[in-house]
This record gives structure tokens, sequence and C-alpha cells, in this order.
């Protein structure tokens, strides 16, 4: 059997070391995994995630593992799968670009739950399988490109299943011939439609369920259950040639390509606004853009957006009132919302702000195009934009953004990450409470034991 890429996965996660793992690498690592924790602990009080707990609780009265931001615990699967819901919850959490995956709330919901269930995960052993999980999902993604999430799959479900199922395997220290089990268990589980973003809330349960499949495969493994050993090499029926149309829309190479020595970890970027990440640079020019010229939303006559062809076919729709997501996923509605309320964060998508009817009307002026100069640059670039901003008067003002504040190439400081997390984790744990985790997180490798972390992380029922 020709399965040399799932197997060289698999070797990388199941013999990373915590020893193996640059400095520089470990420290981001550590504020990746504050940053997540922060946006589930806000995720526990939106109302598509207390239904989701609620339904989960009626037939799932196991009390293994904690639900983050609650004092509710349900089995270790089902609490894998509210916990990534709760930290994709909002359009908050981490993405990595190129390999179009948010990797925190895949990997960590499915690593917590090992480390509760075990008790024998040590902090620098809960480094060394978070590590293998963020390194492993990211190489998934850019192996099928963009085009992946272009075809209509939501790749943050799809891929995700392999980087939880890489972390719980390392965290359950599998050999490699169970870790490559593991992933094929995990891969046969992908799914997720894109679909899902024009409102429906089944789009926050995505990350969820590719964390609880991840879950899922490393615990049959263990016990020996088998799963596809080829399953991204495997010509018919395999994760490649399944969820790509051509045989030329997909990469190998890119699975095992610089393991170990180029860290896709370093490839997460942070979010500073609460709407999908395809958004980001266009409301960091305009923020700019304002910045120095001084003109307000009633200045406005018309705002083009040129961007890659997946920005476009992503967030570039004409937004209809369907729902929250809806309204945190479509740029012209982010557009407005940032233009008419000075920000686009949290406090600007509570309930009824889907329907806000200035919002509405000014994202109409709002248009997105593809440009085919950024298409053709590829995945690394895929979030570019030049934004022409039309001005009533007749004055014309543009500016080109490569990258976001957060992002690999312009990454938050360590105050701005720590401030993130304390703003979003206060909504759920008193000041106290969020600190201690803060240290916790931020000192993991002096961790005897990383259960604990789940207790940090309980809190009062909403």
């Amino acid at each position: 059997m020709k399965n040399s890429y799932t197997r060289g996965l698999a070797e990388f996660a199941s013999r990373l070391r915590y020893e193996d793992i640059p400095a520089e690498v470990r420290e981001r690592l550590k504020l990746l995994i504050l940053d997540a924790l922060g946006c589930a602990l806000y995720g526990a009080g939106l109302e598509w995630c207390q239904i989701l707990r609620r339904t989960l609780a009626n037939v799932d009265k196991s009390t293994a593992c904690a639900v983050w931001g609650s004092s509710e615990r349900l089995s270790a699967p089902h609490a894998a799968l509210a916990n990534g819901t709760q930290v994709q919850g909002f359009e908050l959490d981490d993405v990595h670009r190129a390999g179009v995956l948010h990797v925190g709330a895949v990997v960590l919901p499915a690593l917590i739950a090992i480390a509760e269930l075990r008790r024998n995960v040590s902090g620098r052993d809960f480094l060394a399988a978070a590590a293998a999980g963020y390194e492993v999902g990211p190489r998934v993604g850019l192996c099928m490109g963009p085009e992946h999430i272009g075809q209509g799959w939501h790749s943050g479900a799809t891929v995700g299943v392999f980087a939880a199922a890489a972390a719980a395997a390392r965290a359950l220290r599998l050999p490699v011939a169970k870790t490559v089990h593991a992933l094929g268990i995990a891969g046969t589980q992908s799914a997720g439609l894109m679909a899902a973003q024009y409102g429906a809330m089944v789009k926050r349960m995505h990350a969820g369920r590719a964390s609880q499949s991840g879950l899922y495969g490393a615990l049959l493994a263990e016990q020996g259950f088998t799963g596809i050993e080829n399953v991204f090499e495997a010509e018919y029926g395999g994760f490649c040639t399944t969820f790509s149309r051509s045989q030329d829309r997909f990469r190998l190479r890119e699975l095992t390509a610089g393991l170990g020595t180029a860290w896709q970890t370093m490839g997460v970027a942070l979010k500073f606004y609460a709407c999908v990440g395809s958004n980001h640079t266009t409301l960091d020019a305009l923020r700019a853009l304002q910045a120095e010229h001084r003109f307000s939303a009633d200045d406005v006559e018309r705002i083009t957006v040129h961007g890659s062809q997946v920005t476009v076919d992503h967030v570039g729709w004409k937004y209809e009132p369907a729902g929250m997501t809806a309204a945190q996923l479509n740029l012209p509605f982010c557009v407005a919302t940032l233009l008419l309320e000075g920000d686009c964060f949290v406090e600007q998508f509570q309930p009824g702000a889907e329907r806000d009817a200035r919002r509405m009307a000014l994202a109409e002026r709002v248009s997105v195009l593809d440009n085919p100069v950024i298409t053709a640059k590829g995945a690394n670039h895929r979030h570019e934009v030049r934004v022409q901003v039309q001005l009533k008067g007749g004055k014309s003002l543009e500016r080109e953004q490569a990258a976001p504040r957060g992002s690999e190439a312009n990454f938050a400081s360590d105050a701005d990450v720590i401030a993130k997390f304390e703003r979003l984790a206060g909504h759920a744990l008193p000041a106290k409470r969020v600190g201690e985790l803060r240290t916790a997180v931020l000192g993991l490798e002096m961790l005897d034991d990383a259960a604990p972390l789940s207790e940090l992380l309980a809190a009062k029922a909403f």
C-alpha cells in the first residue's frame, strides 16, 4: 500500500517531543491556546451553543468532561462537540489563512478531553500534542488549496478532523501504526457544507463535530480499531480524490513538506474583529483610510473591494438578513458595521444587529470584485485586497492591504492577545479565575498535569 504521506504525518505526530519544538513556536502556541479558550468562554453564552448543550444533556448523562464556561459536564465526545462549537461560535477564533483552517477550535476540545480522561498528560506533553495538531491540520489544508472551500466544502470541518486526530493521538501516546489508523478513522467522518454560512446555526457546529471525529479516531485506534491506512493517497474514495474536483487540484507533497523545520503554527493568525477572516484586510484598510482622511459613513457614496475569487465567493455575496452567521460572514455588511458603529467586535453583533436597516442600506453600496492578479497569487494571498472608497462630492480614496493585524505577517503583541482573552473570558468567569487560567496557559510547560485546565474553564451555568 502506498501511504507515505499518511504515514509521514503519523510519524511526525507520534514522535514529536516538547524538546523538538523551537522556543518561539512554543511561545506562539501558548498564545494561540489562550486566544482559543477565550473565544470558547465567550461562546458559552450564545444561543446556538446553549441549544446544543441542552440537547446533548438530554441524551447524555455522563460527567467525564467539562463544558467550558458552564457548570455542565458531558461525555468526552459530546464535550468536544460542545466546546469546539463554542470556540468557533462567534467568528472570533484563529485561522490559518493559506490552509483555510480554524485550528484551535478542532485541536483543543479533543486534546483537553484526553487530558481529563487520562489525568497523565503533562503540560509539556500537552504542548507537544497541540503542536502535532497545529502542524498536521494546516498541511492538509495546504494540500487541498483554496479551491476546496471554493468548491463548497467547509474546510474548517473537513480538514479539521485530521488536526484533532493528530493531537489526540499524540496525547494518548499512540505508536505510529495506530496514529495512521486514527487519521484514517477521522478522515472518513469528514464533512461540512459552506451553504451553512448564509445564516444557519449549524455552521457554528462544524468545528465541534470535527474535533469530536478526531477524538473518536484516536480513542478507537488506541483499542485496535482500524481506519483507512492510505486516507490521503487512495485513488478511489480517498480524502483528496473525493474532496477535490480533479487530480491537479490537490498537492500531496504539501502534507509532509518541511515537517519539523517549517512550522505551520507560526502561520496561524488571530482575529480582532468578530467576523470571518476573509473580511479583516478590508476592515483594516478602511480603518487606515479613515484615520488618514477623517470620513464617516455619511460621506460614502460607494465602496469597491477588489480581492481574490475565493474572497468573492466566500464573503462577497448579496446580504440577506437570514441570521447572525450571515451577518458575520458577509463582507458588505461588516464594512457597513465598521463604518456605522466604529468597530466590528462582539458588541456590534448583539441580537437584532443582523436586521439593522442602516447597515443593510449601506451594505448595498459595497461591491466585491475578483481581481485576477490577486487570485493568481494563490493561497497565501487569498485575503489580499485593494479597497476603493468613492466619497460624496467626487473624492476617491484607495488602499491596498496584504494582511490584517494578528496575521502571520503582522502578528499581534502579547499584550493585545492577552487583552482580547481577558475581554472575552470575563463574560463567563470572574476576574480571579480569568487570571488563574491565563497564568496556567502561559506557563503550561510547568504543569505536571494539564487536566486542571478544564477546572479553570468551568463556571456557573448560564
